[in-house]
């Protein structure tokens, strides 16, 4: 027996409920050509590419929740996590938050700046360690877990460099420089978004 397919049905199912056309196809027994069919005779446009992946991956919604400061304390922070990202964050990927820098503080301040105004959860952080090769890697490594609370499993492969002429600059990093990850895209874009006054 052919299926009857409604635009209220297909409406319903790829954009309240965010289905995919294969879990579509497999829902109403019949082929994703014929899904894809049915789509475009409604006139329903389809996803992206990018936005089907991220559906894929954040099948419940997004994992953050953007609320402003209530205080004038959290405004103070909010104030310094744009600042912090503006400054020295990595904006030219467009598909993750990363922030680096060789202050445990500060990295701190922006993991909260995320925690408290994002809702982000810190299990779901990554860490990348950028290390010279005169430097104790379980050392350095150790310290950051110390200081940020973070969990050996967070962390990327590290990168070493080999040690030259540093001057300055190697006592500054004596435990490496270290670059917190967030991938989400829109999280991203939101930041993107709030330019500093």
């Amino acid at each position: 027996m052919d299926i009857q397919f409604t635009p209220d049905i297909l409406k319903r199912l790829y954009l309240e409920e965010k289905k995919s056309t294969f879990d579509i196809a497999a829902l109403l027994h019949c082929s994703e050509n014929k899904i894809n069919y049915w789509l475009k005779k409604f006139g329903i446009s389809k996803r992206s590419i990018s936005e089907a992946i991220y559906l894929k991956k954040n099948p419940n919604g997004d994992p953050f929740v953007f609320r402003m400061p209530k205080t004038r304390e959290e405004a103070i922070l909010f104030g310094m996590g744009i600042g912090l990202y503006w400054g020295e964050g990595t904006k030219a990927n467009g598909n993750t938050v990363r922030l680096g820098n060789s202050d445990p503080k500060l990295i701190r301040k922006f993991m909260d700046f995320l925690v408290t105004f994002f809702a982000v959860d810190e299990r779901d952080f990554r860490y990348h360690l950028h290390i010279f090769t005169d430097i104790d890697i379980k050392k350095a490594c150790q310290f950051w877990m110390d200081e940020l609370g973070i969990e050996e499993n967070q962390f990327y492969k590290p990168t070493i460099t080999r040690t030259g002429k540093l001057g300055t600059y190697r006592h500054k990093s004596e435990y490496g420089v270290l670059t917190i990850y967030y991938g989400n895209i829109k999280l991203r874009n939101k930041l993107i978004e709030i330019v500093p006054m």
